[in-house]
């Protein structure tokens, strides 16, 4: 069997990771220039010039013209915690590379903090993830199928229409020679052509191309959205070779 060479892609491992994120200067450091990559900026006046308080938890800065401070954590998901940097930085790596999911009691225990510190932690960075990715919109070529989630408890009806399953669309843009960029899995309340059509106006970029596997519902598009979705596409081109299908929830 190939190897997939998206499941066997190069990460940053543990050791790389406390190299670079390790000690609290340097945590601070990376913080520092991803706020202000071109260096300190006085969110009152726009000043540069500026004199660190120290003697605090976290670094402090003084805006030498107006004299307001800002500290490095302000307005971030760190905002007025005492935790160290290294306990942030290490979460955030911790639940960013668990390929299944990290829960709050498995952090506690990886950070050596209390459950409701864990807890915290977990539900800011995650809140702090999901409104991130809701500023995305797909755009260019766009796999799009209907997927499932459910079905652990038994009887009722099987398949599409399952009140035993949650419905959600799962979609995928593409590059130019073909290689996923970026992946939505957005729960609907059905696949409907008014579910699919609210869908297609928060989540596709205007003049993306569409392809599905033919399902009525896909057919719908915000007008923002032309040519129409070639309903179809996808398993003519998994069919030809040309395009690989990177989105399914059934064998081809």
């Amino acid at each position: 069997m190939a190897m997939n060479r998206i499941q066997f892609q190069p990460g940053l491992s543990m050791p790389a990771f406390l190299k670079r994120y390790g000690t609290e200067s340097q945590c601070a450091a990376a913080l520092e220039h991803a706020r202000w990559p071109t260096g300190f900026r006085c969110p009152r006046c726009d000043g540069a010039a500026y004199s660190r308080v120290r003697g605090r938890t976290h670094p402090l800065f003084q805006c030498q013209a107006c004299r307001h401070q800002t500290s490095l954590i302000a307005g971030t998901v760190m905002q007025s915690s005492k935790l160290a940097l290294t306990v942030w930085f290490l979460a955030i790596y911790l639940i960013s590379q668990a390929k299944t999911g990290l829960s709050a009691l498995a952090l506690m225990r990886q950070l050596g903090v209390s459950y409701p510190t864990a807890w915290l932690i977990h539900h800011k960075l995650m809140c702090a993830m999901a409104q991130r990715e809701a500023r995305y919109v797909l755009e260019g070529q766009v796999q799009v199928d209907d997927a499932y989630l459910g079905g652990e408890r038994s009887g009722g009806k099987v398949g599409r229409g399952s009140e035993n399953k949650v419905p959600f669309v799962a979609a995928v843009s593409l590059s130019d020679d073909g290689h996923p960029l970026r992946i939505k899995l957005t729960p609907v309340s059905g696949f409907s052509l008014k579910a699919i059509g609210q869908w297609a106006q928060s989540s596709l970029a205007p003049g993306c191309t569409v392809f599905s596997d033919g399902l009525a519902c896909f057919t719908s598009r915000p007008a923002r959205c032309p040519p129409p979705p070639l309903v179809g596409a996808k398993q003519a081109a998994l069919s030809s070779g040309s395009t690989p299908c990177w989105v399914t929830s059934r064998p081809a």
